[in-house]
């Protein structure tokens, strides 16, 4: 048995295909004829642009607009005239050919994102290799789908998946994947849990581990693989996966369900987004709401702020899909591991504890007024709830409010209509935050855990830290309590407490926080319905 990541879950026992790795060997050499490799390179762009948009028509129909998204941001990169220019003017510069001045391009922008604490932002590394690679194929004639040699019952094993590779699966076909590297936010982790198939990653030598048409079990709830299982082994999982099979049919039954307490509290089950096409997942998996639209998505991935229209666009197509349910938005949180090329910020010896999220905003006020401005306008179209993020008292809250009256001013002078029942609510993830909460909650309207920062700030543990991972501990007493301190301080004022961190969908940590009287939990979309079923038990 090896163990890895648990990506996707389920149990899948199939026949191994190992995809092998397209060998795209890179060769530098002089160039004479700057114009006519130039040339050969914007080819090579343009071919790569059409494959992509026949990806996307094939990802939309088997998986949906949200997660074809991916290869839209494909796309914007291969039509980005800076990373075009940056290969031209390698060529131009250095005369080499477009296969070294590609390479040199992509192994920069990969290199920026791999320096990234986030394991999200890290993972985005991997979208600019795809790309690249598929660009370099083109330059290379190398170009091929090996989509026909899967057989039924086939799990596709790989050193990595691209989004591309990931997306071109035969549904029909393919009933798991297994990778060497990768983690759970990769894009092809979340494909996997859109497509439903089981997943493990990070099982570091899977690849030469097994050969082409080995059986292989795969459980994604554990995270495991069985090479060439015995019968009695292959009868245990035939049994887990239609358990499990039978489960995840009966969970469909609650996505109409209201989600209330064998007590008889109604809880809001809730979905966190960073695109506005993310609704559509929440929507299927009988979600109540948005608990957390990550605002920063808007801004990433491109070479300047969002304008007050485009995010005006965006806020409100969010709130008319949603129909009157609760969009809890959360404004600009920036900073830390979250970079912007076009928003240089100082160094600083620990940007987590520095200058960002709020405290950015403030000092950025017309930078933070555009997004107050958006979201004011959109308000008229839904349920609005909005939160300032790494709030550690009182005075930065009502700075922030002060900012929202300024903006309101204006758009009424201008005419344009504000919604007069927003809520105005904070993140708690700073503890500082926790442990004032009964007064914080006279001033706000709502309160949201943020529980991925408050778990490290609490425990002094870094997150992304391999070293000290096995401090990072949800349930840590220290944790809870001042879970359950924010939660009594918003009781005691009459306000409402929600959840957004990953804590929120852990299934080992529901009952306490129903016990503790959590309103609201939000989590990813997949993850909702399981939720659903285990707060209905406590």
């Amino acid at each position: 048995m090896k163990l890895g990541i648990a990506a996707s879950k389920g149990y899948a026992i199939g026949t191994v295909v190992i995809k092998e790795e397209n060998e795209l060997k890179i060769e530098e050499r002089a160039v004479k004829d700057v114009e006519s490799e130039k040339e050969r390179f914007k080819k090579a762009l343009q071919n790569s642009k059409e494959q992509l948009v026949k990806i996307k028509e094939k990802a939309e129909k088997e998986m949906g607009a949200d997660k074809a998204a991916v290869f839209e941001s494909h796309a914007m990169l291969l039509e980005d005239p800076e990373f075009a220019g940056a290969v031209e003017m390698g060529i131009e510069n250095s005369k080499i050919n477009a296969e070294k001045a590609l390479q040199d391009v992509v192994d920069m922008y990969a290199g920026i994102f791999a320096s990234m604490e986030d394991e999200y932002m890290r993972e985005r590394g991997a979208d600019v290799k795809d790309v690249g690679k598929r660009v370099l194929a083109n330059l290379l004639g190398k170009i091929s789908v090996d989509s026909d040699i899967m057989a039924d019952n086939t799990v596709v094993v790989a050193h990595d998946l691209t989004p591309s590779d990931t997306a071109q699966l035969d549904k029909s076909k393919v009933i798991a994947f297994l990778t060497n590297i990768g983690g759970r936010t990769s894009h092809s982790a979340i494909m996997a849990r859109t497509l439903e198939i089981p997943a493990v990653v990070g099982l570091q030598d899977i690849t030469s581990s097994v050969k082409n048409g080995d059986t292989i079990i795969v459980d994604g709830i554990e995270g495991s693989v069985v090479i060439n299982p015995d019968e009695e082994t292959i009868k245990a999982y035939e049994a887990k996966k239609e358990g499990f099979e039978r489960e995840r049919e009966e969970l469909k039954k609650l996505i109409s369900v209201k989600t209330v307490t064998k007590a008889g509290k109604r809880i809001e089950v809730a979905g966190n987004i960073g695109k506005p096409e993310d609704v559509h997942s929440v929507l299927a998996n009988g979600g109540d709401g948005i608990g957390l639209f990550r605002t920063e998505f808007l801004y990433m991935d491109r070479n300047d702020a969002p304008t007050e229209e485009e995010q005006y666009e965006a806020y409100k197509y969010v709130l008319e899909k949603m129909e009157g349910r609760p969009v809890v938005i959360r404004t600009l949180d920036i900073g830390g591991d979250k970079t912007l090329p076009y928003l240089p910020l100082p160094e600083e010896m620990n940007p987590f504890l520095g200058y960002r999220a709020i405290r950015l905003c403030l000092d950025r006020k017309e930078l933070f007024k555009i997004q107050l401005r958006a979201l004011l306008r959109a308000s008229v179209y839904g349920n609005l709830r909005v939160m300032f993020p790494m709030i550690s008292g009182l005075e930065e809250f009502l700075q922030a409010k002060e900012v929202v009256e300024e903006c309101k001013a204006e758009l009424k002078a201008e005419g344009k209509d504000v919604s007069e029942n927003i809520q105005w609510g904070i993140m708690v993830e700073i503890p500082a935050a926790a442990v004032c909460a009964d007064e914080l909650a006279k001033y706000v309207d709502f309160f949201s855990i943020g529980t991925n920062d408050l778990i490290q700030y609490t425990l002094a543990a870094d997150r992304m830290s391999e070293k000290v991972s096995y401090l990072y501990n949800p349930m840590h007493p220290a944790v809870l309590r001042l879970i359950k301190m924010t939660i009594e301080g918003a009781h005691k004022e009459g306000k409402w407490c929600g959840m957004c961190g990953e804590m929120a969908g852990d299934e080992k940590a529901i009952a306490t926080l129903v016990e503790y009287g959590l309103d609201e939990f939000s989590m990813s979309a997949s993850s909702i319905l399981k939720a659903k079923q285990l707060i209905m038990q406590n």
